[in-house]
């Protein structure tokens, strides 16, 4: 179905004509497809995005404690082509740019899922307007609030919000299936093909260029930072947000995610106060956990059934004075306390579970004997208002028309995502894109990489984090080029105000360095 665009008063509108140039995996991705009618019928029913690439400009302005920003806004569409020179694909996006008699930075943003929109990092971290919630309580029932951006990253940098394939307003061309975007270099290719495309459309190729990604996000972004560069277009930046490179070291039967999890597991007995000794310092806490989590707890999961009862009830013992769990239960999961049982057993005293994206949430579950929570409050809690306030946003500030529906999801009962991945000569069945960042790195010696952390995301665990860079083959002279940065907030850091507050001025020197 088409788009019906409309400008609104003071609105420009511009009309391009084609050019040839798109947290784990969940148990439902897992499944199988529903059976090809059905999947048939679904896409059948699928609304399609117009051919022809269209934006939306508009005059803004902000006020910020430094003064005021005027900018302008721009809501689009990147078509992309298959290799044939097809057009398969319309990508949606928002740019934010600012003025300037030379080249501005620009930077590329995108969520994760796989198969999430950008409406998180859009309207709630960086972009010149962000939603308001109750964090960590629950958001009330609308009207909700839309409120200038102190915190925006506009003065430093051109900013680009990019929906994946499928979510958000980003669809498929033509009779193309949007599964044929579903995958891990399905999806990059996408995303190479669009971001391409945008500095082709505004003539950013003597720009400097950054990429945003968060939680899958980062996952895109280390096989994007490659694949950008061997189509020639090199990297100024790689920004790393609440990353998960690695799926390999989460697979089922492997010590390595328990030995992720447990310094964030520190952090959430920490923040909810239910260990014994409890530091005044939420880091030496944290610091204890990683020094107990490479040692002790490490070396006793490898022995796994050769260590001894003894030996286990002394790091049972250890782990609960960590993490506020009791030494019975760590011992009756022997020593290996999965997430959904960490979450719930936590605060079972207190009759409630503690959040997955951030265990600063705490939801009542029906019934408080259960061995996992029922849902998770960090995402619930403040879903419908980012969904309601960028609905509204598109139409009456950008002055966005369309038919389309704006998709909190590309997920439906036929959603199947190809989880391999290739890399030089080898197919990764498990990805890790950390191997590709690190061939980018070395084939640009001069990309810099940010990646910043929650200490209470228990989706993807900032130790995870260090374990995943560590491990990226480099020489010494370019490990100086990845920093690190810690926040005292989950997974979406910028719902913590006084993390955004420290975020910001981290990217600002970063940007500036």
């Amino acid at each position: 179905m088409a788009g019906n665009w409309q400008a609104l008063p003071k609105t420009i509108v511009m009309s391009l004509t084609v050019f040839t140039l798109a947290i784990s995996p969940s148990t439902a991705q897992e499944k199988e497809a529903r059976p090809a009618k059905w999947s048939e019928a679904i896409e059948a029913a699928t609304p399609r995005a117009p051919v022809i690439e269209e934006a939306v400009t508009t005059n803004q302005r902000i006020k910020t404690s430094k003064g005021v920003l005027d900018y302008k806004a721009t809501a689009g569409r990147l078509t992309i082509h298959d290799d044939g020179g097809k057009p398969n694909g319309s990508l949606f996006y928002v740019a934010y740019r600012m003025e300037s008699p030379s080249p501005r930075p620009v930077t590329f943003f995108f969520n994760g899922g796989p198969g999430s929109p950008t409406i998180w990092l859009h309207m709630g971290s960086f972009g010149p307007k962000y939603v308001k919630t109750s964090s960590p309580d629950a958001t009330k029932p609308a009207p909700y609030r839309l409120v200038d951006n102190e915190h925006t990253l506009l003065p430093q940098s051109d900013l680009v919000f990019i929906d994946a394939m499928g979510a958000g307003l980003s669809r498929p061309l033509g009779d193309t299936k949007v599964s044929v975007f579903f995958g891990v270099d399905q999806d990059v290719d996408a995303f190479a093909k669009a971001i391409k495309r945008y500095v082709s459309i505004n003539n950013l190729w003597n720009a400097p260029k950054y990429i945003f990604g968060e939680s899958y996000g980062t996952l895109r972004a280390g096989a994007l930072a490659n694949r950008l560069q061997n189509d020639g277009l090199d990297l100024t930046g790689v920004v790393l947000f609440s990353s998960i490179m690695n799926y390999g070291s989460r697979q089922p039967g492997l010590d390595q995610n328990h030995i992720n999890l447990l310094p964030t597991y520190a952090a959430t007995a920490w923040y909810h106060q239910v260990i014994p000794s409890r530091s005044q310092n939420l880091e030496d806490h944290v610091e204890k956990a990683r020094v107990f989590a490479t040692g002790p707890y490490s070396s006793a999961l490898q022995k796994g059934t050769g260590l001894s009862k003894d030996e286990m009830r002394e790091v049972a013992k250890q782990m609960s004075a960590l993490t506020g769990l009791s030494e019975e239960f760590i011992m009756e999961n022997r020593l290996r306390v999965d997430l959904g049982r960490f979450r719930k057993e936590l605060l079972r005293s207190r009759g409630v579970s503690v959040g997955r994206l951030d265990s600063r949430f705490v939801n009542f579950d029906s019934d408080d004997g259960g061995e996992n929570p029922e849902f998770d409050p960090a995402s619930s809690y403040i879903t419908s208002a980012y969904y309601a306030l960028l609905n509204s946003y598109l139409t009456k500030d950008l002055g966005l028309k369309t038919d389309l529906e704006y998709k909190l999801s590309a997920r439906d009962p036929s959603f199947k995502w190809d989880w391999s991945h290739r890399f030089g000569n080898q197919t990764q069945l498990s990805p890790n894109t950390g191997l590709d960042l690190g061939l980018a790195m070395r084939n640009n010696p001069n990309l810099k990489v940010l990646a910043m952390n929650g200490y209470y995301d228990l989706a993807t665990p900032f130790f995870a984090t260090e374990f995943d860079l560590s491990h990226i083959p480099l020489p010494d002279a370019l490990t100086k080029n990845i920093r690190l940065t810690y926040y005292p907030s989950g997974h979406m850091m910028y719902l913590h105000e006084p993390s955004n507050d420290a975020m910001i001025k981290d990217l600002r020197e970063w940007y500036r360095d």
